[in-house]
């Protein structure tokens, strides 16, 4: 809810006290069935109709990770699958955001960090950057986009794992306004689940917040950890009806998830956790109970003799990969929990009817290691690399390119954002129609009498200094067509179209 952060939200119904008859409307980005309740009931606007519009983004690719290490499966991500494309990465604290964006500009990545704590002018400067050149990367706390209306946003990226699915949802969202492909990628890991875990243990608020804090984080890890589709997943949440059982652009109907029966292992677990408590007194996080499943003698396994346990070495038939992920699973079923400052693995109620035998427990079969060149965990197979090149033959690749530059070349000069030359759908477009003249220019989408007044002879001067109508890249003129079929005549070109103005949706 807004007013955990913003408790003044409380107060809005005094506006209906004071002045009664002046109509009000409440609007929201992203809200659940209960959330709309709680909002009629707090504005006190119990006959308010509700308007809801659709929260499905076809454009956008889901894909959630396994975590090995985040910073170069962010790197292999990105000069992959969105080289010079603009986007976000969204990580939890100040300290990760300005080392996030020390690797990747270390790496020949044009990165900036945007947080709380930098000063205003660095904040400003670095923002308007963002909404003004192609290709920056800006790595940020969630303080960052609200508001931003930049539509060729290609990516959004999760270093952490995010507190709801409300708030994953907006954050994803400032990818792709423009409709062509985007993607919103994750890497998630055990150490998301114990943290998050923690914070809302240790954080300020009474023990409602804190339930419903861990309401909205168990609806987030039932997203990273479903096998069935993450945009049906994401759809019937906010209580939406998916279309398909199977949207086809994500990571799970891509690469449909193996599972598989977990019970023994998670009864390995539970009963190690069980054998410290009873015959110890002790309680440990997740890295000491899995050297003791794997028979590891580390100096703290030796130390507190837990080689001596009956559990010790039970375990060898999973890698530690494998069982960092039984842990995290285990986690976000709700058969283990965190406890105290140094995140221990206790027991739940739930926990007994596993280690009886009378709950089998599915797990996710965790992803082999990726090879180093797909280290970012990609499901896209052969797509192209430029998203906002998609669709493009090969051969129009660097025209499509050219024309980026020469737009990233006059919204320099003219100090406004590149979307305002030229929508990234616009110079694909005359990438694909390769115009030679005025009058074919004005053709296409996008292109109205004052851009085409303004801009035209310098588009068709990038398409001739590539070599013109015969120079290499021109698209081969297509075979005559039989007289009378569709395209003959003078109405080839479609019907000049306004500028889309960008989606305002923050």
């Amino acid at each position: 809810m807004g007013h955990d952060f913003r408790p003044d939200y409380l107060s809005l119904a005094v506006l209906g006290e004071r002045w009664p008859d002046v109509p009000r409307v409440a609007l929201t980005a992203t809200a659940t069935r209960a959330t709309h309740q709680e909002i009629t009931e707090r504005l006190n606007m119990p006959a308010a109709r509700h308007f809801v519009a659709s929260f499905d983004r076809p454009n956008i690719q889901y894909r959630i990770v396994p975590k090995t290490d985040a910073k170069k499966q962010l790197l292999g991500f990105l000069r992959e699958e969105h080289p010079g494309d603009a986007g976000i990465v969204y990580c939890l604290s100040r300290n990760s955001v300005e080392k996030t964006a020390e690797f990747l500009t270390r790496n020949g990545i044009d990165a900036v960090p945007y947080h709380a704590g930098l000063d205003a002018g660095t904040r400003a400067a670095h923002q308007s950057r963002f909404l003004r050149e192609d290709g920056l990367v800006v790595v940020a706390t969630i303080a960052f986009g609200m508001g931003i209306d930049k539509p060729d946003v290609r990516f959004v990226a999760h270093l952490d794992l995010p507190k709801s699915v409300e708030g994953y949802y907006q954050e994803t969202g400032r990818a792709g306004r423009d409709g062509l492909p985007s993607t919103a990628w994750m890497a998630y890991g055990l150490n998301d689940v114990v943290q998050q875990r923690k914070l809302i243990q240790s954080g300020e608020g009474d023990e409602a917040f804190r339930r419903r804090a861990q309401a909205h984080l168990d609806a987030m890890l039932a997203l990273c950890e479903t096998a069935r589709c993450r945009r049906g997943q994401l759809l019937a949440y906010f209580g939406q009806d998916p279309e398909a059982a199977a949207c086809g652009n994500c990571d799970t109907c891509l690469t449909p998830p193996e599972t598989w029966d977990g019970t023994v292992a998670a009864q390995k677990v539970l009963s190690t956790v069980v054998r410290l408590k009873r015959e110890r007194g002790q309680k440990f996080g997740a890295g000491q109970i899995i050297d003791i499943l794997l028979g590891k003698r580390t100096g703290k396994v030796i130390q507190f003799d837990h080689d001596q346990l009956s559990v010790f070495g039970i375990g060898e038939e999973l890698t530690e990969g494998e069982w960092r992920g039984v842990v995290r699973q285990l986690l976000a079923q709700g058969l283990l929990a965190v406890e105290g400052e140094y995140g221990t693995l206790v027991l739940t109620d739930a926990s007994a009817a596993v280690l009886r035998g009378e709950r089998q427990v599915p797990l996710r079969k965790e992803p082999k290691k990726p090879a180093a060149a797909r280290a970012s965990g990609g499901a896209r197979g052969d797509r192209r690399s430029k998203a906002a090149a998609a669709e493009l033959p090969e051969e129009l690749q660097p025209a499509f390119e050219a024309l980026r530059a020469w737009r990233a070349e006059q919204a320099r000069e003219q100090g406004v954002p590149a979307y305002v030359i030229f929508h990234d759908a616009t110079l694909r477009e005359i990438a694909t129609v390769w115009p030679t003249s005025i009058t074919e220019l004005g053709g296409i989408s996008g292109v109205g009498e004052k851009k085409l007044a303004t801009y035209g002879e310098g588009v068709l001067e990038v398409l001739a200094g590539l070599g013109g109508p015969s120079g290499p890249g021109r698209p081969q003129p297509a075979a005559p067509r039989p007289a009378g079929e569709p395209g003959d005549g003078p109405h080839d070109w479609p019907e000049d179209e306004p500028e889309p103005e960008p989606d305002d949706w923050a």
